[in-house]
């Protein structure tokens, strides 16, 4: 039954177009199994979903024009994960989506299948793991646990739940990471912040200096060179949260949302001039198809880069 459960998940089919991210059914997964954890009602209504998938898609997915909740909720169901009550009522779009309106007007609900809930309910541990497997197969560490934190399943973990468990099925369906990638980006750059150059040492080994993926590996982005950043532990989160990006002149722009205490200090004193450290050679340059995607799929504020 466990294998069952994580082997529907993982099979979660999943919207693609060239690189362009889709974490809608991912998020809304999560969002799920968090409920499910606090001992919320199994299904719910699709304006709550509107609300909550809305938002977490504002903070973790790519900058769009309109935000598509309606889909994840109506499309999850052909997974095995998903259902929806009085789906007769609902008119079906030409490419099989739903009527956001009839979702509204009928006041339609949707949860996970019973079957699910219920596993997740007695074993809370398998509900760990499956959460555990979507955030990692979807967004980069720099983020995962601000992810599960907002989708309300850090809050409802138990204490002895604390210490992750990611069990063999999991990991080994997990794209494996190049332990070479983080010693080729840092020596390309020093081993200093492209961004601050912060570069502080103990005993010659870098302290807080990370190599960030500018496609995420969990977009498929390869580890290369020229796909790598080094960067202090700070930027690199803030890198991957969209607060900031590059452009193809590798300067520096930060998205207008990015405000508060130490806010000029990290970010917007370096905003519109060029990366301060950059690589001893060319050839380790950003690439500019991994800078575009960064802009298009990450970067808050996409007008600021148009």
């Amino acid at each position: 039954m466990p294998d069952d459960v994580l082997q529907r998940f993982q099979a979660l089919n999943i919207w693609k177009a060239r690189d362009k991210r889709a974490p809608h059914k991912p998020l809304l997964a999560l969002w799920s199994i968090g409920r499910c954890l606090r001992g919320d009602d199994r299904l719910t209504s699709y304006d709550l979903v509107d609300r909550e998938l809305a938002r977490l898609l504002r903070l973790y997915g790519p900058h769009r024009k309109t935000i598509h909740t309606e889909d994840p909720f109506w499309r999850m169901q052909r997974d095995d994960v998903w259902e929806v009550d009085r789906p007769w009522l609902v008119r079906s779009t030409k490419a099989g989506g739903a009527y956001k309106g009839d979702l509204k007007r009928h006041q339609i609900l949707g949860g996970l299948t019973e079957a699910d809930y219920m596993a997740f309910r007695s074993d809370q541990t398998l509900a760990i793991r499956v959460a555990e497997y979507l955030v990692a197969s979807h967004f980069p560490p720099t983020l995962q646990d601000e992810v599960l934190e907002t989708t309300g399943i850090l809050a409802a973990m138990p204490e002895e739940l604390e210490v992750r468990e990611v069990d063999k099925f999991v990991t080994v369906r997990r794209r494996r990471r190049d332990p070479a990638f983080r010693k080729l980006v840092l020596d390309a750059y020093g081993s200093r912040c492209a961004v601050c150059e912060f570069a502080v040492r103990r005993d010659d080994v870098p302290l807080a200096i990370e190599a960030a993926h500018v496609m995420w590996h969990e977009a498929s982005g390869p580890a290369v060179v020229e796909n790598g950043l080094a960067l202090c532990s700070l930027h690199h989160e803030l890198f991957d949260s969209g607060a900031f990006t590059l452009l193809p002149q590798l300067a520096v722009v930060v998205a207008d949302a990015v405000q508060g205490t130490g806010a000029d200090s990290a970010l917007w004193r370096y905003h519109g001039a060029p990366l301060r450290g950059q690589p001893r050679e060319n050839i380790s340059l950003p690439a500019p198809r991994f800078l575009a995607w960064h802009r298009s799929e990450v970067f808050k504020a996409p007008k600021a880069v148009s």
